[in-house]
């Protein structure tokens, strides 16, 4: 089996590295193919108007100056073209991709563009309970639970349903707390005011940084629940974005 592990917090990220001694447990033809820095947030962005340039470590370590779904194209069209992945693994991030966090998410993006190719994949996170707190991130449930989440996946490649994907998140809390795995439908927050905050350049500049504001979720039986109770989620994505159910109302206006 060829695994494909790439990110988006960049090649020399903690997770990315946790993520590679992970998925060499399970292969030793294991290549990683990265943006060379943080990508975060830049959901399914692609690099067009400006060129692309690959900086190869070795036979197995690359980073591409560009977004999450540039590396994986960079992978499938170029490094492993030849001889292309049987699964993607991405991650794990620095951070939940949780709920609305799936569309603007550059970890959950690298998956989607495997699936796209027909290629199971899978997007890992460790939820970060002290958000900001940068390379303090603890990995401590992911390291624990990483394998025990991956193996039934690994192990039904031959049944993955085409143009999906799956979210796997790990709580913010100690590995010997996670009370299990629970399968998981997506969530979604109540977004409170976004901000722009306000500061000053040395030069005498003024620039403005987001603060996305979030209020208390409500969702029930969902993934941002049970990562609250403790829980290690996994949640099944689809390509497909057409809300069915409006289908027939939006068919009757054109009649």
């Amino acid at each position: 089996m060829r695994i494909l592990v790439t990110n988006d917090d960049g090649i020399g990220a903690a997770g990315i590295h946790l993520l590679e001694e992970v998925a060499r447990g399970f292969s030793e033809d294991v290549t990683v193919v990265a943006p060379a820095e943080e990508q975060s947030g830049k959901g399914r962005s692609l690099t067009i108007s400006q060129p692309m340039r690959l900086r190869t470590f070795d036979d197995r370590h690359h980073a591409v100056t560009g977004t999450p779904t540039d590396a994986v194209i960079a992978a499938l069209a170029l490094i492993m073209k030849d001889n292309p992945p049987d699964l993607i693994l991405s991650g794990i991030n620095r951070g939940s991709n949780l709920a609305e966090d799936v569309s603007y998410s550059g970890t959950v993006a690298a998956a989607m563009e495997g699936a796209l190719a027909g290629i199971p994949a899978i997007a890992l996170s460790q939820v970060d309970a002290r958000p900001g707190m940068g390379d303090t991130v603890p990995f401590s449930a992911a390291e624990a639970w990483a394998r025990t989440a991956l193996e039934p996946l690994i192990a039904g490649l031959g049944d993955w349903t085409p143009n999906t994907l799956v979210n796997i998140n790990f709580p913010a809390i100690d590995p010997e707390a996670v009370k299990g795995i629970r399968v998981v439908r997506q969530g979604l927050r109540d977004y409170g005011d976004p901000q722009l905050e306000k500061s000053t350049d040395p030069r005498g500049y003024d620039y403005y940084w987001l603060n996305v504001g979030r209020v208390k979720h409500q969702s029930v039986a969902t993934d941002l629940e049970l990562s609250d109770r403790g829980y290690v989620t996994v949640t099944p994505l689809h390509l497909d974005m057409t809300h069915a159910a409006s289908m027939a109302r939006l068919e009757s206006l054109y009649r």
